[in-house]
């Protein structure tokens, strides 16, 4: 099929094999991996996970459980804190799946029993760290007072902690991701201690793409929850969490317009297609994505002296050095792999296989199709 508009290529075989190494490091681990479907957001490739029997999965809003769900899965967290004014949806789903939220706070909790018609579990988010949201380890009156009101709900079922430790993303040293992992397991460990004697079965989830592909140990909780694991990415590749030939989506953008006095190439292809994450450099300056060269059943790793370092809406500038510049013509396809596989593939909709098939994304699902379950 021919390309003409900025089209996000998907490699199969290299998601196929990501997938499988979490799968496998989850197992020698003896945890449970309950993958986070945030980054691929895909029916198609969500079955994938199928293959190696994984049952219960994580996602980022009700309107995505809800997706998933009319897709067959039964076992669905989603790793957000649960936003009451959508208790209708809550219902809906929890008539027919097993449902996981997430409460901060007590004022949820309480929203939450009063509204609630079907048993849903109920975790905590713990802030060790990240400082985005969560009830810190250590606030104990907090915590008592949300547990306590779970306790005396009917429909609220406590499941346990979950952590998301998103500042390992802004590290590159391994040293220092693998203490954010063991900082935030020893303070799940105080929690379970405290609680495990009102709740026997309560559960530690964590989840973080670059602890569970970097470290090799993920014991002391019971499941992860990693999801850009799937495509990764180059901030991914920076962080030490995969290599280039591990990252599964490049875009494919037409090149309009060339510049021989700047060096610089202009790109169809901006940040409602890419958004506007970057990667800073050593010199200060930032890159949002690495060129690549296409190959027949794909793209090779990036190549030197060329990257897209300017986005507007719907232009990238790539900067090239002579030779690079030379190689690229009006009307070529480029190819670019993304700094943030998440947000690029949610901008774009959906997917092209490097074998020629359509993936669909939930974004670029009509709404119509999302309200049956």
């Amino acid at each position: 099929m021919r390309l003409t508009t900025p089209t996000l290529l998907l490699d199969k075989k290299k998601s196929l094999n990501n997938i499988r190494r979490m799968v496998q490091k989850a197992k020698e681990n003896g945890i449970r991996l309950r993958p986070h479907f945030k980054t691929h957001q895909s029916a198609q490739v969500g079955a994938w996970f199928r293959e190696y029997n994984i049952d219960a999965i994580t996602v980022s809003s009700l309107k995505m459980a809800r997706y998933f769900a009319n897709q067959g899965w039964k076992d669905i967290m989603v790793a957000f804190p649960a936003n009451v004014l959508e208790m209708d949806t809550m219902n809906e789903l929890a008539a027919h799946i097993k449902l996981h939220v997430l409460a901060v706070n007590v004022e949820t909790v309480e929203a939450l029993a009063i509204g609630l018609k079907h048993p849903v579990q109920i975790w905590v988010k713990i802030d060790t760290g990240y400082r985005r949201t969560g009830v810190l380890a250590n606030n104990h009156t907090a915590l008592d007072t949300i547990i306590q009101k779970i306790k005396e709900s009917d429909k609220l079922q406590f499941a346990g902690f979950v952590v998301h430790d998103g500042h390992t993303y802004k590290q590159t040293d391994v040293y220092a991701i693998q203490t954010i992992h063991n900082t935030s397991v020893y303070l799940l460990q105080l929690l379970r201690e405290r609680y495990i004697g009102q709740f026997p079965n309560l559960q530690l989830s964590i989840g973080d793409t670059p602890s569970c592909s970097i470290l090799d140990s993920l014991t002391g909780v019971d499941e992860i929850r990693p999801g850009n694991f799937v495509f990764y990415d180059v901030m991914q590749q920076r962080i030490g969490s995969c290599s280039f030939d591990d990252v599964a989506v490049c875009m494919a953008c037409p090149v309009v317009a060339k510049h021989p006095n700047r060096g610089e190439i202009i790109i169809y292809g901006g940040s409602v297609h890419f958004s506007k994450d970057a990667l800073p450099l050593e010199d200060s300056s930032v890159i949002y994505g690495r060129v690549v060269e296409f190959t027949n059943d794909g793209w090779t790793t990036p190549v030197n002296g060329i990257d897209l370092v300017s986005l507007s809406q719907e232009h990238g500038v790539i900067k090239a050095s002579p030779e690079q510049f030379e190689k690229y013509h009006i009307g070529d396809m480029i190819g670019i792999l993304p700094v943030h596989s998440c947000l690029t593939a949610d901008l774009m909709r959906g997917y092209m296989t490097t074998d020629g098939e359509i993936l669909e994304h939930l974004s670029g699902v009509p709404q119509r199709e999302l309200e049956i379950l």
